[in-house]
């Protein structure tokens, strides 16, 4: 007799390895949002644009979902909030997640890997990650694991996420922050997978679906897991014949680590127009050597970031941005601070298909924007010195889902007030409005309060988010 499928193997197979479906929702973000601004104002700091930092501008919004108005002239009829020198930058964009295990403390393992599926089989993975996230699925509706993960997310400056796994099945109730590689922006254009099938696999029907859909032009990002181990572990090495050999190396293909790719592959990768999203924390712990990240920015790979995911990737991607940048230098690469912002900002935005809507802060544009604190004088050094901590105010289309407390007090429309949840975060009030929805909701979105109550009634060892 057959052994009962764990739940977490269930939706394993479900959430990951099925394709993801395209619900019916209302063009765009019509959310459902309590922190909307009281009217039009304008944010007075050190804006970072596309053409440079204006150390001393506006960003006018309010009255709608987009940037009115970047200037160095103090905007007239317009009150002003002067954030003190504070550095305005486009949200941050997290490329590769999986944010339903985000609500676990980092796991550390005792020892190395050759690839992913051995520490995906191994019985130390499975007593510190796979047991306790059953246990969590078995008690409590998968949201509430997500909305946990994306207040996380957002507290840290993020505004974007990849990685949001299909078992979470009301998409359109779960968008604290978006979701590029499900419904955004009225389309859903981007597909993922974890493992890359063979022919003889029962997902590669799948695969040659998601494929045809690329070259008839329905779908800008292709996310797929490949090469995660090892350079001389010889089962990583030979997905690269597999991505070649399936027709799956494409213009939309965003590979998901790479650790185990040459540097002639990652040419062969921009070659193809395809990209790379690079996770260098959980790579170093998981298998010692991460991927050649120098080697794809010399040959001019378009190269982004993803935290990966808490249990063993880094604590917001903030810190993510650290470690890419010790580990560019250990490889002999020196981009400076700006290059390391536009692989969370634009460079992000461009290979998640959405360029024309994130990453950059442009009149016309979706306000989503961080302000962060300013303790350097270089702005993009400021952003990679940055903390969670540092974080002053989130907007996610010109809403107000997280700042300071005494900023959002003056900010949000008086009638909204009342909802915001207070919070100290690292010593400093803030404010979390935890409404957004991507369309009216069924019910009153939970409080941070009520969700790190119920996960820590099912699994007291829910990891702290404000750590």
């Amino acid at each position: 007799m057959a052994a009962a499928e764990s739940p977490f193997d269930a939706a394993y197979a479900a959430g990951i390895t099925r394709e993801l479906s395209a619900p019916a929702l209302p063009e765009g973000r019509t959310a459902v949002v309590s922190a909307a601004p009281a009217e039009v104002f304008a944010l007075k700091g050190c804006i970072i644009t596309p053409d440079g930092p204006i150390e001393r501008g506006y960003i006018t919004v309010g009255e709608g979902t987009a940037i009115q108005a970047i200037s160095t002239r103090k905007p007239r009829n317009v009150r002003v909030h002067d954030t003190g020198g504070a550095v305005i930058l486009p949200g941050l964009i997290d490329l590769h997640g999986h944010p339903e295990f985000n609500v676990f403390a980092a796991w550390e393992p005792p020892r190395q890997f050759v690839n992913r599926y051995a520490w995906r089989g191994s019985d130390i993975y499975k007593e510190l990650v796979r047991q306790p996230q059953n246990r969590l699925m078995d008690a409590l509706p998968p949201q509430t694991q997500l909305r946990y993960a994306e207040i996380r997310a957002l507290i840290g400056g993020v505004t974007a996420i990849q990685g949001t796994s299909e078992r979470i099945e009301r998409l359109e109730e779960e968008s604290l922050v978006r979701n590029v590689d499900r419904w955004i922006f009225g389309r859903h254009r981007a597909r993922a997978m974890i493992d890359l099938p063979d022919e003889d696999e029962r997902d590669f029907p799948r695969l040659q679906r998601i494929i045809a859909e690329i070259e008839d032009g329905t779908i800008d990002a292709f996310y797929l897991h490949l090469a995660e181990g090892r350079r001389d572990n010889e089962r990583s090495v030979e997905e690269w014949d597999r991505l070649v050999r399936t027709g799956a190396l494409t213009k939309a293909t965003v590979i998901i680590h790479g650790t185990a790719l040459s540097p002639e592959q990652l040419g062969d990768l921009k070659d193809a127009g395809a990209k790379l999203v690079w996770s260098p924390q959980s790579n170093l712990r998981l298998y010692g050597e991460t991927t050649l990240a120098a080697d794809a920015l010399d040959v001019g790979l378009e190269v982004g970031l993803g935290a990966d995911w808490l249990p063993t990737g880094s604590q917001s991607l903030l810190h993510e941005m650290k470690v890419a940048r010790r580990e560019l230098n250990r490889q002999g690469s020196e981009p400076g601070a700006r290059r390391l912002v536009d692989m969370v900002t634009s460079d992000a935005a461009e290979i998640a298909g959405l360029g024309d809507e994130l990453g950059k802060l442009e009149e016309g544009r979706p306000a989503d924007l961080v302000v962060l604190e300013r303790r350097v004088d270089d702005p993009y050094e400021n952003v990679l010195d940055a903390e969670p901590a540092w974080v002053q105010l989130v907007m996610i289309d010109g809403d107000l889902p997280y700042g300071r407390a005494d900023w959002l007090e003056t900010l949000a429309e008086p009638g909204d007030r009342e909802r915001l949840e207070p919070l100290i975060a690292w010593g400093k009030r803030m404010l979390l409005d935890t409404s957004y929805t991507a369309a009216p909701p069924t019910g009153d979105q939970p409080p941070l309060a009520l969700l790190r109550e119920q996960l820590i009634g099912a699994y007291p060892q829910v990891g702290p988010i404000f750590a």
